[in-house]
């Protein structure tokens, strides 16, 4: 028994551990046959994915920023008019719930009380977990083409659905996802994936 609550245990920590992670979930795609060494500008799309009817939304002003800074440290140069790439970005929120199961019934024999049988009080409760999901897309498109060439989708936990990620998370957001992008500008080279 002593081996079975220590095992629980572990899962109980582990799971406490991986909840409290704030590092992104992230992942990404690319058009193989895409000539990557022919880009070396970039502008953001005109509405942006994540712009509100008629102006730009906090979100999407601390997208372009962070989008801005990753792609300028590969090489790439901001261009607004006939850019190589331009990039578009996707949000979303919503809040989820995980049902889990209660561990298997601890099942024996009641040595020292003449009885076999369940061992009392060791019964557990289905677990409900409530939590905020964020995610965000980048895509780059091809400009003459208008074809995308690479997405990278992050996904992280949000403390309030309501509210604009703060500076910090979107930074956070946007430097995993483009951990993912694997070229550098005007070369076509890739750089090891992380």
């Amino acid at each position: 028994m002593n081996t079975l609550v220590r095992l629980l245990g572990a899962f109980v920590l582990f799971g406490l551990l991986m909840a409290c992670s704030n590092a992104p979930i992230v992942r990404s795609d690319y058009d193989p046959r895409a000539d990557f060494s022919s880009y070396r500008s970039f502008a953001f799309m005109e509405p942006l994915g994540t712009d509100r009817a008629g102006y730009t939304s906090l979100l999407t002003e601390r997208l372009k920023r962070a989008t801005a800074l990753q792609m300028e440290s590969r090489g790439y140069v901001y261009r607004e008019k006939d850019p190589d790439l331009w990039i578009n970005f996707q949000s979303y929120a919503q809040s989820k719930t995980e049902y889990v199961p209660p561990p298997p019934m601890m099942w024996g024999a009641g040595y020292g009380f003449g009885f076999y049988g369940g061992w009392p009080g060791y019964a557990f409760a289905p677990d409900v977990i409530k939590y905020n999901e964020g995610t965000v897309k980048v895509d780059l498109i091809d400009a003459r083409r208008k074809r995308m060439v690479w997405e990278g989708i992050g996904t992280t936990l949000l403390g309030n659905i309501e509210q604009t990620p703060s500076d910090a998370i979107v930074e956070n957001m946007v430097s995993s996802i483009f951990a993912r992008f694997p070229f550098l500008a005007g070369s076509g080279v890739t750089h090891k994936r992380k």
